[in-house]
C-alpha cells in the first residue's frame, strides 16, 4: 500500500529513542523529510545520522516558547514545505497524589501539555489543505493508571484539545488525530515495570491483561502512526486511536 508519504515534510518531536523515533524511522522509509528533535544535541545528532538521508536533527525544548516556531521555520528552510506533525514527549514523572510535587506538576504541565498545545497551533497556522496533527497521548485518555497521577491529570485534557482542534481545523482540510500507546516495550515502560521491585513479574503480568498477550514493540506504533499522518488516512480525524494489542476493553 503506497501511504502517499514520498517527498511530504513532518516534524517528530521527542524523536531521539521510543514511539517517536519508531514514527520517524517509518515516515522516512516511505520517502518522507523529516524534522526530529530532541532535548540533547548529540544525541539528536546520533538519532538523525542513524535514521540516514531526508532527516534533520534539531536540538529543542517542547516547554522553550521559541520551540514550534523554530521547527516550523527550519522545515520550510530546509524542505521547502510543511505537511505535518507528530507531537511526542517523554511521559512525565510517576507517582501517586502524594508523591508528586508542585514543581513535578509544572514541569509536566509546561512539557506535556502547554508545549504541545504551542507545537499544534504553531503547525496549524503553516499547514494547508491535507495536512495533518498527531498527539502521542496514552491509555489514560480512557482510564486512570495507577501510579501515574500527573499523566492521568493532563493526558485527558490533551485529548480534548485535540478534538476541538479537529472540529476547527476541518474546514480547512487539516486533521488532527490522537494515538494511545499502552504497553509499548519502551525504556520508558521498562522504567515502570521496574518501580514495581519485580519488574519481570510485572511484565508478566501485564501481558496477560493483553488479548494478544505480550507488549508491543515500537517499530508497530511508528506504522501507525505514520499512517495515521499520511494520505492514506485522509478521511480520519478527530479519533483517538488505542495502540494496546487490545488492553483496553471499551468500545
Amino acid at each position: 500500500m503506497d501511504l502517499g508519504l514520498k517527498d511530504r515534510v513532518y516534524i517528530v518531536t521527542g524523536a531521539t529513542r521510543g514511539l517517536g523515533n519508531a514514527t520517524a524511522r517509518s515516515l522516512a522509509a516511505d520517502g518522507a523529510k523529516v524534522i526530529i528533535t530532541g532535548r540533547d544535541e548529540k544525541s539528536v545528532e546520533e538519532a538523525a545520522a542513524e535514521l540516514g538521508g531526508g532527516v534533520v536533527g534539531l536540538a529543542a525544548d517542547n516547554a522553550d516558547p521559541s520551540a514550534a516556531q523554530r521547527l516550523v521555520d527550519t522545515a520550510r528552510e530546509r524542505f521547502g514545505r510543511l505537511d505535518g506533525i507528530l507531537i511526542s514527549v517523554g511521559g512525565p514523572a510517576p507517582g501517586f497524589l502524594a508523591d508528586n510535587t508542585d514543581d513535578q506538576w509544572q514541569t509536566a504541565f509546561e512539557t506535556v501539555f502547554l508545549g504541545a498545545v504551542r507545537l499544534a497551533r504553531t503547525a496549524a497556522a503553516a499547514l494547508g489543505e491535507g495536512g495533518a496533527i498527531g498527539f502521542v497521548l496514552s491509555g489514560s485518555v480512557h482510564e486512570p493508571i495507577a501510579g501515574l497521577t500527573i499523566s492521568n491529570g493532563l493526558r485527558p485534557g490533551l485529548a480534548g484539545f485535540a478534538k476541538s482542534l479537529a472540529d476547527e481545523l476541518g474546514p480547512r482540510g487539516i486533521r488532527v488525530v490522537g494515538v494511545l500507546p499502552a504497553r509499548i516495550d519502551t525504556d520508558r515502560v521498562r522504567e515502570l515495570d521496574a518501580l514495581s521491585g519485580d519488574a519481570e513479574a510485572a511484565r508478566t503480568a501485564n501481558e496477560a491483561r493483553i488479548p494478544l498477550r505480550r507488549y508491543g514493540t515500537p517499530e508497530e506504533f511508528g506504522r501507525t502512526a505514520a499512517f495515521l499522518l499520511s494520505p492514506a488516512a485522509s478521511y480520519l480525524t478527530g479519533i483517538m486511536v488505542p495502540v494496546d494489542g487490545g488492553f483496553r476493553h471499551g468500545f
